[in-house]
């Protein structure tokens, strides 16, 4: 698992790097050569999205003693990304000064003013986001440990009704082997006596035969 994980570090590292450097062009173009690189911008930072989502699957997945270590890391690459967002979504709206004095003229005053009201309601709509996400995950993972929390209690459960049956079964045996020693030991007693009432029958046999003996001579 560890190995997928690193070769899509290593794919983000190559896609970022190439998304930083189409950023910075990105002011200095006007018209369609701008959209178009925009476009492609914007489509590989999709795809750095569904690397981040395949590195957080590959995460969990990894035994939990080496989980800290993959979770900074992944960290470190979303905070990465977030920058890159919020740089990528800047640049739209930047222009070179060339570009920004040819197309504007007079007005670039103006222009520069307006350009950063947008950046400080972009700002402002990116930290919304950034909290409904961070609350949404949280969600997530109390939903998930809910769900383990379920299930071990449904395993707890089980093992307690197999302790219960294994416990009834101990004592109906017990109980069984109760019924059978006093039984054995009913039939001992009864034993020693007639062995004993048959010892004092021949006793006394004896006696009357020795008794009746000597009476006759």
């Amino acid at each position: 698992m560890s190995s997928d994980f690193e070769a899509y570090e290593q794919d983000f590292g190559t896609i970022t790097a190439d998304i930083t450097n189409k950023i910075g062009r990105i002011p200095k173009l006007s018209g369609e050569e701008k959209t178009q690189l925009v476009l492609n911008v914007d489509k590989q930072l999709e795809e750095v999205r569904e690397l981040l989502e395949q590195m957080d699957l590959e995460v969990r997945e990894i035994p939990i003693q080496s989980r800290a270590m993959y979770n900074s890391r992944l960290k470190s690459y979303k905070q990465e990304m977030e920058k890159l967002e919020k740089d990528f979504k800047r640049s739209r709206i930047a222009y070179s000064d060339e570009v920004r004095n040819e197309l504007l003229g007079d007005d670039a005053g103006s222009s520069e003013n307006q350009r950063a009201h947008l950046l400080d309601n972009t700002e402002k709509l990116e930290r919304s986001s950034r909290r409904l996400e961070a609350g949404y995950q949280i969600a997530v993972e109390t939903e998930q440990v809910g769900q383990e929390i379920l299930a071990n209690l449904h395993t707890d459960r089980e093992k307690i009704q197999r302790a219960r049956e294994r416990l009834r079964e101990t004592d109906a045996n017990l109980g069984k082997s109760s019924r059978i020693l006093t039984g054995m030991l009913r039939r001992i007693i009864q034993n020693r006596i007639l062995v004993f009432i048959l010892g004092a029958i021949i006793l006394l046999t004896i006696i009357l035969a020795i008794y009746f003996n000597l009476r006759g001579h």
